[in-house]
Parts: C-alpha cells; structure tokens; sequence
C-alpha cells in the first residue's frame, strides 16, 4: 500500500535544458508545454537553463512553473559557458524526484552522472542530431557535444524519441535502442475567432493575395529557407499573385548572420513586390490567426536538426496542409495523417511541385481538426511522461 500512495503522489520534475523561454524554437517550445502539462497534472516543476541574455531574471515562475537561470560567461556557438552551472544542478537535483533532460545539451552528462549518484531516475529527451556547418573548429564543437549527450545516454534511466522514424536513423537513437520510448510530442493551438482571423489577415495581406504559402522557423541554415526562395518563381508561373508569409525570428538569428546576409537581397525583390513578408515571433494567440490565413504551409528542411516540426501539425489544426521535407521524422505529421505532400530533401522544383499539387487540389488534403488533435497534444505527452516517471521511479525502488 505505501508504494501505491507515493505512486499517487505529485512528483518534482526537474527539466534541464540549454535554452528556455523566452527563447524560441521547437526544442523550448516543446519544453515548456510539457512543464506546463505536467504542472496541469499536479505536479512540481522546476526548470534549469541559461540566463543567456542580462535581461532575463536568475529565477522567477512562468506559468506556474519555477524557471532557474545560470549566468552564462561567454558563448561558444550556440552553446553556453555557465561556471556556476554545476552548483546549481547538484542543488536542483537533490530537491527532484526526477529529471527530464533535453538533448541534444553540452551540460546533460554532468546532470545525469548527478542524477546517478543521488539516485534519481533520469530520462532524456532526444531532440535532434547536431548537425553543424563544416568546419574544423565546428568538428570540435561536434565531437565535444555528442560525447557529451553519449555519456548522458549511459547515465540515463531511459531515453525519449518523438517517432520510431527519426530513431531508427538517428546514431545516437540507435545505440540507446534498449532505453528507447516513443512518445508524440506536445502540439497545442487555440482555436480562434473568425473576427480574429480577418484581422490578421488584414493585418498580413492587405493586398488580398492569393494563394498563400506559409513558413514558421528561425531564419537558420538547416531550415532550407533557400529551397522555398528558389522555388517561388516556378509557383508564380502558375500562381502570379501568390505571397510568403514567414513566421518567426529573422533578424540578429544566433550564428546566422553570413546565411542571412546571402538570402535576404533575393528575399527584398519579393518583399518590394509584397509577396514576402516576415511577420517575426508570433505568441501563441497570433499563431492561430496565422495558420488559418495560410493556403499551405512548408516545411523544406535540411537535415537531422530538424526532427518533427511542432508546426506543421499546428498548420493540420488549422485545416492547413503541410509540405515537408523527406526527413526521416520530419516527413511523419504528413505520412500519419495524409495531410499533404513529401519533397525530396533540398530539391526546389520538386518542392514547388508538392506545394502546387495542394493548392490545386487543396480540399483533399484536409482532414478534420478533431482527427488531428487526437493523435498529437500537450496533455498526451504529459500522460505518457508521467507514467514513464513513475515506471522509472518504481523501478529505482525495486517496485517493477
């Protein structure tokens, strides 16, 4: 009977992570619903990350989630140098029951060797492979990095994949086979008035054009943003009238600059026509007046940094389709639900040919929002870690 009762009981989930709130990328994002649909569930959540800008405070709480920040001394790519860092994860890892580390993280392998000493169950969840620009001194940052997560995963009491996809092609994924648990990621959008909608699309495309190709990212390399610019002239060709509407950050993008600087004259040809428009960092509430203004949405990434795409699956919410790139994990959202097209990895004419077949047959790419929602939400992904905490603490007390 006691081992049910302290089954039953809320549990301190200690998330770790590099960058938080307000930070934004599927990595944060992901994190911070899953804090905030655990903390929905009952329980405690504290966060540990980098105070990676002055402006953020050391600790404050966020949704009723407790967000710790360590001061960052200087940067090394986008990674962080944090002296303080182990103090404060030896503090905030004896106050957890259990630890929820995000990889991929320079850090993870001092907390999960922490997480072992003091006995507390640790899961890791595996974002993405890093995959740098090449480069001797990027090789190094590389090796350093995946060593890191490597010693993590043997630390580690289990290991978290978004789809059985990206885990049997990721390296990192494959070795930690044993310790593997799939689990959908969180996806969550509020459903929004159609006063709201037309005011954002007031707001967006003044000049009512049509059709509408959408894209949500950080303006990054991996992202392919190139590939959806070069495909562009083949969609007006059919489509003259057709505009981008471009959401998230792209200006001052961390270790960015030089792929900015090469895209950007290109992108204000169309932006001087008004059929490009950069809509910079939405909130929540401004994501779902966006997606419903959307004809289709894309996703062109490049590589295996990109493991899913939260948006995409936000787009399908709205009733928008995706076109996404032949990434294993990436091209999931469109296989599971069949709303959309796959595009060969890096392949212009190929993508502006998936996106034209949606926009010319768009209603029979979409399904309804309920079918959606019930295959990928935040409380879902609570559920499951929940009970996964709980295995694992069952486990470290004999109990399974």
């Amino acid at each position: 009977m006691e081992s049910e009762g302290a089954s039953d009981r809320p549990l301190h989930v200690l998330i770790v992570l590099t960058y938080y709130r307000p930070h934004t990328s599927g990595l944060t994002i992901y994190a911070e619903r899953l804090a905030r649909g655990l903390v929905a569930r009952g329980h405690r959540v504290t966060v540990l990350t980098s105070r990676y800008s002055h402006d953020h405070p050391k600790i404050e709480e966020l949704n009723g989630v407790r967000v710790v920040r360590a001061p960052v001394l200087f940067r090394i790519s986008k990674g962080v140098i944090m002296p303080t860092f182990g103090y404060l994860a030896w503090k905030y890892v004896r106050e957890a029951d259990v630890i929820s580390l995000h990889l991929p993280q320079f850090d993870a392998a001092g907390v999960a060797l922490r997480g072992r000493l003091l006995h507390k169950p640790t899961l890791l969840t595996y974002h993405c492979d890093l995959t740098l620009p090449p480069g001797i001194f990027n090789r190094v940052v590389s090796l350093a990095v995946n060593s890191m997560n490597d010693l993590a995963g043997r630390y580690s009491d289990g290991v978290v994949a978004y789809t059985q996809d990206y885990a049997d092609h990721s390296r990192f994924l494959q070795k930690m086979a044993p310790k593997l648990r799939v689990i959908p990621p969180p996806v969550e959008l509020p459903e929004m008035t159609k006063s709201g909608i037309a005011a954002f699309s007031r707001m967006s495309n003044p000049e009512g054009k049509h059709p509408v190709i959408g894209m949500a990212a950080r303006f990054a390399a991996e992202k392919g943003v190139e590939v959806l610019l070069e495909a562009f002239p083949k969609i007006l060709e059919r489509y003259p009238a057709a505009m981008i509407l471009y959401a998230g950050q792209f200006r001052d993008v961390l270790a960015e600059e030089s792929y900015a600087n090469r895209l950007f004259p290109r992108i204000r040809f169309y932006e001087d026509q008004r059929q490009w428009r950069f809509l910079g960092v939405l909130d929540e509430v401004q994501m779902a007046a966006f997606y419903p203004n959307l004809d289709v949405f894309t996703v062109p990434s490049l590589n295996a940094t990109e493991s899913f795409g939260l948006v995409q699956v936000e787009a399908m919410l709205s009733g928008v389709p995706s076109v996404a790139s032949d990434l294993p994990g990436v091209r999931q959202p469109v296989l599971q639900t069949g709303m959309g097209e796959i595009a060969p990895v890096g392949n212009s004419d190929e993508l502006a040919s998936a996106i034209l077949r949606v926009l010319d047959n768009h209603a029979a790419y979409v399904r309804p929002r309920a079918e959606i929602a019930a295959r990928f939400s935040t409380e879902r992904t609570a559920a499951d870690y929940e009970a996964l905490f709980k295995h694992m603490l069952a486990m470290r007390n004999g109990g399974g």
